[in-house]
This record gives C-alpha cells, structure tokens and sequence, in this order.
C-alpha cells in the first residue's frame, strides 16, 4: 500500500499513534495531513497538523525532542496510521517520555517492563551513585558476565524442579543481569531482538 491510498478525512487529516522502534511504547496520537506526512518522508522526522493552530508543526523543533521516523503502517482500511520512531526525548509538551501518562498506570503492562529496566540502568551508568549494586556491575564487566553465567544455571536448576514463581523469579535475575552486561557494551535488548527477528526467515 503506498501513500496516495491513504483514506484522509473530509478535513484532509488522518490520525497518526507514534510509537517507540525500540521499545514498543505508545508516545503519542496526532494528525497529519498530506503535507505534513510528504514532510516526514523527506525529512526523515516527524511532521504533524495542528488542528488548533491550523498549521503543520515539526515534532521537536523548538525542543529538540525530535522522533526519527523508522516504519509507516497503515490500519486495514488506510483511514490510520502508525509511525514507529526514535525518539531523541519525551514526547509530551510536559516532559513526559509518552503523553499517555494519567490514568490506570499500575501495575505497568508486561511491554513496559524491560524499557523501563533499561531506563534505570542507563541512568546508573550516568549518575554512579554510591552504593548502587548495577554501577557496581557496570565497572566490572567480568563481574556483570560471572552473574549473567550464575543466574542462567540457577533458572535451568529452578526448571528441572522448582515451583512456576521461582522459575519466574530466576529469569527475572537473568534478564536484569543480561541488560547490565549489554550496557555496559553500549548494546540493549533491542540488539539481541533484532538478531532474532533476523532469524524468522531462516
């Protein structure tokens, strides 16, 4: 399907949800008109419609909270879009990474879980604060490797017999240590899920 199949509405606009390449977070709902979305194409950066203002606004350009377009989709019928990006900051005018902040937030949805894990490491990695047991493991990538090497015999121990919530609980310890030890190799989860999605046409 290419973009002159794109069902706009009686305004000329359709409706555009953004969201995180990497972590499949939702960021943001807007609206783009044909401009707008031949902007993003050209520019490799988002570009929407301000309904309220009535003019074509670039994501970013006065913030810097630019979103580098990765994907466009479209639903079944063309009348939506999906544009998956690489945010460079929060895409909320306050601050917040996803301007669906308000509203039932806890407990957090499973997707939410790993993106969030790896926020909090990297800002370990930044910050170093005393005491903190991920910096300590980010300054000692043989360390960060003997936990990641520990933690994977004690799930495949838990497996053989122990109860579903142990099992569960070892590979949390696995994928925490496994996300440090990526860190601290400027790599993410992201990386390793790339490689996989590369095998499923093998």
């Amino acid at each position: 399907m290419d973009d002159s199949q794109i069902a706009f509405d009686e305004k000329g606009l359709v409706p555009c949800i953004v969201q995180d390449w990497r972590t499949g977070e939702v960021l943001t709902l807007a609206y783009m008109n044909a401009d707008a979305l031949k902007l993003t194409r050209q520019t490799g950066e988002m570009h929407f419609f301000s309904r309220s203002r009535q003019e074509i606004w670039h994501k970013g350009a006065t913030s810097g909270n630019t979103q580098a377009l990765k994907q466009i989709r479209y639903d079944c019928d063309g009348d939506a879009l999906l544009a998956l990006v690489e945010p460079a900051g929060p895409a909320c005018h306050t601050g917040e990474r996803t301007c669906f902040h308000r509203g039932d937030l806890a407990p957090g949805a499973p997707h939410e879980t790993l993106p969030a894990l790896e926020r909090t490491i990297a800002e370990r990695a930044r910050a170093r604060p005393e005491g903190s047991y991920t910096a300590k493991l980010l300054d000692d990538s043989r360390l960060a490797g003997a936990k990641v090497q520990e933690e994977a015999e004690e799930v495949v121990r838990a497996a053989r017999k122990e109860s579903q919530s142990r099992v569960a609980e070892e590979a949390a310890d696995v994928l925490y240590h496994l996300a440090v030890l990526l860190r601290g190799r400027d790599l993410t989860l992201a990386d390793a899920e790339q490689v996989l999605d590369g095998r499923r046409a093998r």
